[in-house]
């Protein structure tokens, strides 16, 4: 009996039935092609298989190129958008990203650790705290790259690093309104309201005007 191996995973057994049943029950193949010869010579079986078989890879490479191709061209689909950007959402997206950038290069932001630090809490979990804050909406954060970051303008030092009480009314007025992000660019924004300071610099000094600000804010998108 011969056999015949290719690097492409695709081999040829040529035998008698009972080498052949021998062979293929210690085979591991997914499947299985099967062809039979009567009355045929040894060496016209083996000329035959061995064109069979070159046959075969061709069609195979063909197959496997069309496979990838068409691989390839789904997968360019899924990452293009549904239809053409249009020039005025690439001009939003375009303000969006460089409104963003000036709030993460302005330095008013910490991450839990820094707060953790600045505020003397546990290093064994820095974390637990400043969450904490967050989820009782003391104070806000946003998120970037998977990481909260909390506005240090929003710490009180004469309290020890806690989040200014007044903060969390500002927060209630902006709720349903303004995420995190939306607060954000709010407070960083000089403010007509408040004589065109901006909220963030009041925040600890004059947090009733600055509260005052989130209210006018919202009457004045409520009204248009």
């Amino acid at each position: 009996m011969s056999t015949i191996h290719t690097s492409s995973g695709i081999s040829t057994l040529v035998g008698t039935p009972k080498e052949i049943q021998s062979r293929l029950g210690k085979s591991h193949a997914d499947r299985v092609l099967v062809m039979t010869f009567t009355q045929q010579k040894p060496d016209v079986v083996e000329t035959l298989t061995e064109n069979i078989l070159n046959m075969t890879l061709s069609m195979f490479e063909v197959l496997r190129e069309r496979q990838e191709q068409s691989s390839l061209e789904r997968l360019a689909e899924i990452m293009l958008p549904a239809a053409p950007v249009s020039p005025r959402l690439l001009k939003e997206a375009s303000m969006l990203i460089q409104a963003r950038k000036a709030v993460l290069e302005s330095g008013d932001w910490l991450t839990a650790a820094n707060v953790a630090e600045l505020a003397g809490f546990s290093a064994r979990n820095p974390s637990a705290q400043p969450n904490k804050w967050k989820k009782q909406k003391q104070i806000f954060t946003i998120m970037h790259n998977g990481v909260d970051y909390y506005p240090g303008y929003a710490l009180d030092a004469e309290a020890n690093f806690r989040p200014v009480a007044a903060l969390s009314e500002i927060i209630a007025i902006f709720t349903d309104r303004k995420d995190g992000w939306g607060m954000a660019y709010w407070f960083r924004s000089d403010n007509s309201f408040l004589g065109g300071k901006r909220p963030q610099d009041l925040l600890v000094t004059e947090p009733e005007r600055v509260i005052a600000a989130a209210r006018d804010e919202v009457e004045e998108v409520a009204h248009g």
